[in-house]
């Protein structure tokens, strides 16, 4: 039986630490579908459809690993999907605490759905989407952030 889990997230943009818990996702499931969440109330950096070509240049050549995007709940997508993993990555402690209590929600409204943590590298632990986008809005080279596969360029100039 194939096992197949939902990395949800804005991604806006994806970032090296992003990359990083993915790769460790695939050694725990067949497939991943990254799935962009789409906010109606927010105005993102990066438009959605602009995420989503990101993401599918950083994870070009991964044969199991879908993207798409998504709007409403999280638990309603995977119940939709018939996905019963939820992958969420952790960089600190208060990412976890905040994780914790949206995965609680969750398996409160559905129970067949896991949550499953994973922390990312050490290395990657700073970079978070808010820093990547700060260093893109001054003018800063936001490469080591990012996969190395990735043209930030090719994306920017539509922002």
């Amino acid at each position: 039986m194939m096992k197949t889990a939902i990395f949800p997230g804005s991604f806006d943009p994806f970032t090296l630490g992003h990359l990083d818990v993915l790769h460790s996702a695939l050694k725990l499931f067949d497939k991943v579908v990254i799935a962009v969440g789409n906010n109606v109330q927010k105005r993102g950096f990066f438009p959605i459809e602009e995420r989503i070509r990101i993401i599918e240049a950083s994870v070009k050549g991964m044969d199991n690993v879908v993207v798409c995007s998504y709007t409403g709940l999280t638990i309603e997508f995977c119940k939709k999907m018939d996905i019963n993993f939820i992958i969420r990555g952790l960089r600190t402690t208060t990412d976890f605490e905040l994780e914790r209590v949206v995965a609680q929600a969750n398996a409160k409204m559905s129970p067949d759905i896991l949550t499953v943590f994973i922390p990312s590298g050490h290395e990657y632990s700073f970079i978070s989407s808010t820093v990547v986008r700060d260093v893109l809005l001054n003018g800063g080279d936001a490469s080591s952030f990012m996969p190395a596969s990735l043209r930030i360029s090719d994306y920017k100039k539509n922002v």
